[in-house]
C-alpha cells in the first residue's frame, strides 16, 4: 500500500533550500509506486518565486490545490517530510521527518537538537552538516537535584548529497565580457560567503592583468529595488580599492537552471572562485564543478563532500587555506547560528595563490576539472542519488513504524 506523505518545503523558491526541496520530491516522484505524495509549499524569507510554465511546476500546482482538498475532506497522512530549518519542524502525522542543510558552522542551536529529538528520522545534504549536528552536546542540571543532564541528537541521522543535472542544449548567454579569462563567483550578498574579500582580493591580485571576475548575486530578491543596492554597494566598494586594470561585473537577476549552466559553460569563463566561511553542501561550487570548471575554494565543511576524492583522499580543486575562529558577533542569529560556534577565514595570501595558481597553469587546472567532472558524473548521477534518498526515507519510515509497534505490544 503506498504511503500518504505529506511533504512540505519551499520547493517554488529561488532559494537553496528551494533546491533542496525540489530534489526531494524529484525522488519521491521516481518512486510514485511507493508514495503518494501532497504539498504545502513554504516560503523563504524574501526569496522570489520560480515562475517558468514547466511540467514539474504544473505537477506541483496540481498536487498543492488536491492537499488542500484533501485536508479540508479530513484526510489523514502516514508520514510528513519537512524541509525547513530545525526550529520548525513540527509533529504533522504519526510519523514525520526532518531535511535539513544544517549548518555552516562547528555547532548546533539547542533549539536543533531539542527538535531533532522529536522527529522520528533527520536528513542533511552533506556529512559536514551531519558530524556537527553529531557532536554538539549541550552540558545542563537539574535546578532540583543538581544532576547533571546531556541533550545530544539522538535521533538517526543522515546525508544525502545533491545529484548533478544534465542539460541537452543549454542557452548561448551574449555577456559583455572585455578579457578572456573571467572567474566567476555565485553567492548572497551576506557575511558568510565572504564577498568583500572574493572582490578585494581578486583586484589586489591581478590589478594590472587582463582578467576579470564575474559576480553573480543578489541580497535577498532578483526584483530592481535589489539590483540598484547591489550595483551602488559594490560600486562603492571598489571605488574604495586601488586603481586596477582587472575587470568586476555584476550579473543580477532570475537565471533558470539551464541559463545557470549556460553561464559555467561560457567560452570565457574559465573557474569558479569562492571564498564563503562555510557551506552546508556548496551547490553553485557543486555545478560549477560537475560542468568541468576548475575551482579554487575554502578548504572547510560541506563542499569537500564532492571536492575530495573519498578512494584517494586527494582534493580535486585549489584548496584554499584558513582557520577555523569564532564568528563575529553580528551574524548571530538566535536559534539558528549560535554565539559558541565558528566558521572559517581563508587565508589571504593562501587565496590568492592559488587564484594565481589556477590562472598561470590553466592547462593544468582544466585536467583536474575535467577528472573532478568525470567523477562527480559518475558517483552523484541523478538516478544515485534518487535512489540513496528513497532508501534513507524508506529506512526511517520502516524504522518508525517498527518503533510504534513494539510501544504498542508494550502497552499491552
Amino acid at each position: 500500500m503506498k504511503k500518504k506523505i505529506l511533504f512540505k518545503g519551499p520547493l517554488l523558491t529561488r532559494s537553496g533550500y528551494g533546491e533542496q526541496s525540489r530534489f526531494a520530491l524529484r525522488a519521491l516522484r521516481s518512486r510514485e509506486d511507493l508514495f503518494e505524495i501532497f504539498i504545502q509549499p513554504l516560503e523563504w524569507g524574501q526569496t522570489s518565486w520560480i515562475s517558468e510554465e514547466t511540467e514539474e511546476r504544473k505537477w506541483i500546482d496540481l498536487h498543492i490545490e488536491r492537499t488542500i482538498a484533501f485536508i479540508q475532506h479530513g484526510g489523514q497522512f502516514d508520514a510528513s517530510i519537512q524541509v525547513t530549518i530545525p526550529n520548525e519542524w513540527e509533529k504533522l502525522a504519526p510519523i514525520n521527518i526532518g531535511y535539513t542543510a544544517g549548518i555552516e558552522t562547528t555547532r548546533v542551536a539547542h533549539q536543533w537538537i531539542q527538535k531533532g529529538n522529536q522527529v522520528d528520522g533527520i536528513v542533511v545534504v552533506s556529512n559536514h552538516s551531519k558530524k556537527v549536528y553529531e557532536d554538539t552536546i549541550y552540558i545542563g542540571s537539574n535546578e532540583q537535584t543538581n544532576q547533571k543532564i546531556e541533550l545530544k541528537l539522538e535521533t538517526p541521522i543522515t546525508a544525502v548529497n545533491y545529484p548533478v543535472k544534465k542539460f541537452e542544449n543549454s542557452p548561448k548567454l551574449d555577456l559583455d565580457l572585455e578579457y578572456d579569462f573571467n572567474f566567476i563567483t555565485m553567492a548572497q550578498l551576506g557575511p558568510r560567503k565572504n564577498v568583500p574579500n572574493t572582490i578585494k582580493w581578486f583586484i589586489e591580485e591581478f590589478k594590472d592583468e587582463e582578467v576579470g571576475l564575474i559576480v553573480k548575486t543578489n541580497m535577498a530578491k532578483n526584483c530592481l529595488m535589489d539590483r540598484e543596492k547591489v550595483f551602488h554597494d559594490i560600486k562603492h566598494f571598489v571605488s574604495k580599492l586601488p586603481e586596477h586594470k582587472c575587470k568586476i561585473y555584476v550579473l543580477h537577476g532570475d537565471m533558470s537552471d539551464p541559463e545557470i549552466h549556460g553561464l559555467f559553460e561560457h567560452p570565457k569563463i574559465k573557474a569558479s572562485l569562492t571564498l564563503s566561511h562555510g557551506e552546508g553542501f556548496g551547490l553553485p561550487i557543486f555545478e560549477a564543478a560537475y560542468t568541468g570548471l576548475p575551482v579554487i575554494a575554502t578548504g572547510w565543511s560541506g563542499q569537500l563532500d564532492f571536492l575530495v576524492n573519498k578512494k584517494t583522499g586527494k582534493s580535486e580543486f585549489y584548496n584554499v587555506d584558513c582557520d577555523v575562529q569564532p564568528i563575529p558577533d553580528e551574524v548571530i542569529w538566535e536559534g539558528v547560528i549560535i554565539k559558541e560556534s565558528m566558521w572559517a577565514y581563508p587565508r589571504e595570501q593562501s587565496a590568492k595563490q592559488k587564484m594565481r595558481e589556477c590562472y598561470a597553469n590553466y592547462n593544468e587546472a582544466k585536467k583536474t576539472a575535467a577528472k573532478l567532472e568525470k567523477r562527480l558524473h559518475k558517483d552523484f548521477s541523478e538516478e544515485k542519488q534518487n535512489k540513496q534518498m528513497v532508501d534513507t526515507f524508506c529506512n526511517i519510515l520502516n524504522m518508525a513504524t517498527e518503533k510504534q509497534e513494539e510501544q504498542i505490544l508494550e502497552f499491552e
